[in-house]
């Protein structure tokens, strides 16, 4: 069949390449169209085709400058003139199936979504189930109530969203698949020593505020342990600074406050003995699957699916969210007990031979399946 898979603003380019790559080694005609990678770091598509079809022109001024104070506005202006170009895209590829996974500007969306909705069977992923902007809450739920299914990660996603009003028969879960390593990239061995990792883009719905704040009892039980912080902070990164230096954890902490490419994670993973994931809210985490793909357990909150499959697999530890001290003391345990850390890193890599991208393209061609026997 040929399936049209798009992600406007261009959100998660690790996941769009992996599920249209794993679509198209399944015999499909896949289109993905989405926007130029501000960081240049989208991989080379593999047995699909990539459109560039949204925000082209902002995507290559901003390319120097991703997070410059101008963004916003230039993606304003380009943006309905990409949606027009998507849609006359779409009108000539007549896909059997479009898949839908990121909205940046949910009230403006709704109205291009319906008209797509009225023309094919169309599918949408809530990779987040959470709405971080309150104004758009309505609009957002407009969009799920437009498409014909509205894929989720986790069984949490599927109440929440029942919750709403979403009927139940339109919600599909597939659990989020791990990211394997890339071509080349070097096995990072088996975890050891005292290096924790959080990575990431930097939000304060993830917690790193909670992490340092755990941090002292941490270095405190295990005096050479060490945090790394490596990510692109979306929010100011000076009060995170502040709290750091008001807790005296300068020479515990690492900072690398700029965006991690696929070939400085391979370094990051071979020096930590595991990722922590201290969210506060979150449905599923690219995060998650690229620790597990790279064989690192993690210590994560009991959010979304990230506490059901670590659970699952016994691959770290899970603790309430916005509690310093549980994960100062599951952080401390994996540091120090050198058999549960190799237990854990047992079911990291039980993960990434389970939740595999093929498993995922099977489950989702089964779901397109059954919406062209419903609207042909």
């Amino acid at each position: 069949m040929k399936i049209a898979i798009l992600d406007p603003p261009g959100f998660t380019p690790p996941y769009d390449h992996s599920l249209s790559a794993a679509l198209a080694a399944r015999g499909h005609d896949v289109h993905l169209v989405t926007a130029p990678d501000l960081h240049g770091s989208a991989r080379r598509a593999d047995g699909y085709t990539r459109h560039e079809t949204f925000l082209p022109a902002s995507s290559k001024l901003l390319r120097r400058r991703p997070r410059a104070r101008l963004r916003r506005p230039l993606k304003a202006v380009e943006y309905p003139l990409s949606v027009r170009r998507a849609e006359r895209l779409l009108t000539r590829l007549e896909p059997d199936v479009v898949h839908v996974q990121w909205l940046p500007s949910p009230r403006f969306d709704v109205g291009w979504l319906a008209r797509v909705v009225g023309r094919f069977p169309t599918v949408f992923t809530a990779h987040d189930v959470f709405t971080r902007r309150p104004r758009s809450a309505e609009a957002w739920g407009a969009a799920l109530g437009l498409v014909d299914r509205v894929v989720v990660h986790s069984d949490r996603a599927v109440e929440q969203l029942a919750e709403i009003g979403v009927a139940r028969g339109r919600l599909v879960r597939v659990v989020h698949p791990v990211f394997a390593r890339g071509p080349g990239a070097a096995d990072p061995g088996e975890p050891g020593g005292r290096t924790l990792l959080f990575f990431g883009l930097v939000r304060h719905y993830k917690g790193l505020d909670v992490l340092l704040r755990a941090l002292p009892e941490i270095v405190g039980r295990v005096p050479d342990a060490r945090l790394v912080v490596a990510g692109e902070p979306l929010e100011p990164s000076a009060p995170l600074l502040a709290l750091a230096a008001e807790l005296e954890l300068d020479g515990a902490v690492e900072w690398r406050l700029h965006f991690v490419r696929e070939q400085e994670l391979g370094e990051l993973f071979a020096a930590a003995a595991c990722a922590v994931l201290p969210y506060r809210e979150l449905d599923s985490s690219g995060v998650l699957a690229t620790a597990l793909g790279h064989g690192r357990p993690a210590v994560v909150t009991d959010v979304g699916s990230l506490g059901t499959i670590v659970r699952e697999f016994g691959a770290g530890r899970v603790v309430p969210p916005e509690d310093p001290a549980a994960l100062a003391s599951a952080c401390v345990e994996l540091l120090t007990d050198e058999g549960r850390l190799a237990e854990a890193a047992a079911g990291a890599r039980a993960a990434c031979s389970t939740l595999t991208w093929e498993t995922a393209a099977a489950e989702h061609e089964r779901l397109y399946e059954e919406l062209l026997a419903e609207r042909p």
